[in-house]
Order: C-alpha cells, then sequence, then structure tokens
C-alpha cells in the first residue's frame, strides 16, 4: 500500500473531471483500493474517490469507524444511487481536496446504492446518516462535482479565490 498526494483546489481541471467505469474489479483495482485507503487514513479523512488522487476511475473508499474502533472499510466501484429518500438532512461537509473548508450542505436522507465491491460482486447498500452523505459525497466526486457545488455561488467563489491566491503564494 502506498499513501499517495491528494489533489486539492485550485485543481478544478482534475477535480471536475467525469470518471470512467471500472471494467472489472481485479487485482489492479484492488490495489487502487488498497492505496486510496491507506491515502484517507493518513489525511486522516472518512472517504477518498479515485479521482481525488488523479486516477479517473469509479471507485470510491469509505470508512466511518472512529479512532480506536476497528477499521470497516467500504470499498465501492460502480456505484450508482437508484433511490433517494425525498426527505433531506443537513451535514457539516468537509473534503480532502478542500482541506479546512466546511460548509453545512442539504442531502437526501436516505439513499439506495449500487456497486461492485472489492471481490467484483454486485451489491446494494441502503444508507442513511453520515453514511448516505459521505457516499453522496464520493459519488459527486466521481460525476465531477464538488461539496461547494451545493453551496451558494458566492460562498463557493470566496473559497475557489482563496485556494488560487494560497497557490499563487505558493502555500499550498
Amino acid at each position: 500500500m502506498t499513501t499517495r498526494p491528494i489533489i486539492t483546489l485550485p485543481d478544478e481541471k482534475t477535480l471536475r473531471q467525469v470518471s470512467k467505469p471500472v471494467a472489472q474489479v481485479d487485482a489492479a483495482t484492488r490495489a487502487l483500493f488498497d492505496d486510496m485507503l491507506e491515502t484517507m487514513y493518513a489525511a486522516p479523512g472518512i472517504g477518498l474517490a479515485a479521482i481525488q488522487i488523479g486516477v479517473p476511475v469509479r471507485a470510491l473508499v469509505i470508512d466511518l469507524s472512529k479512532e480506536g474502533e476497528e477499521k470497516r472499510p467500504l470499498f465501492v466501484a460502480n456505484p450508482e444511487i437508484v433511490a433517494s429518500s425525498t426527505e433531506l438532512s443537513d451535514y457539516e461537509e468537509g473534503c480532502l481536496s478542500i482541506p479546512e473548508y466546511f460548509e453545512m450542505v442539504q442531502r437526501p436522507k436516505e439513499i439506495t446504492v449500487r456497486y461492485r465491491d472489492r471481490n467484483n460482486e454486485a451489491m446494494e447498500l441502503q444508507a442513511s446518516g453520515l453514511l448516505a452523505t459521505c457516499l453522496q459525497h464520493e459519488i459527486d466526486h466521481l460525476n465531477g462535482v464538488l461539496f461547494i457545488d451545493h453551496i451558494s455561488k458566492l460562498k463557493r467563489d470566496r473559497v475557489i479565490k482563496k485556494f488560487q491566491k494560497a497557490a499563487k503564494l505558493g502555500k499550498l
């Protein structure tokens, strides 16, 4: 397993790429999952999409276990949200690609996701709460969408300008 660099703003060109489907979850995909998990734990974070390490494939990892608990990683390839509740919930979201920035985002409270697991098995998962939010956040990444796209244009423009300025000043 290798810890890889996480792509951050202002690199919107990479972060906004739409990821391609994983042809089959094979040894190479499992190695990618392992690198993603290692990278996410090191950051530390609770979710990471492959595009965040510069690999434009539809793969993500999530682990909502708390420090000191047994790790419970979720490996997801080719996720598709097949159902969403009309009831919404608000969560303060952050992102490893937009470090140290947090904002309230409203998303469906419950979702159903179809995907391929680490063994290329077809799976379906009903999620609510933080897991539903995290899955939606990471699936957005695979579609070239950032969590700041769910906030006001004014706030989004401010955070993008902040990261552009920091990059120009060599502070990223």
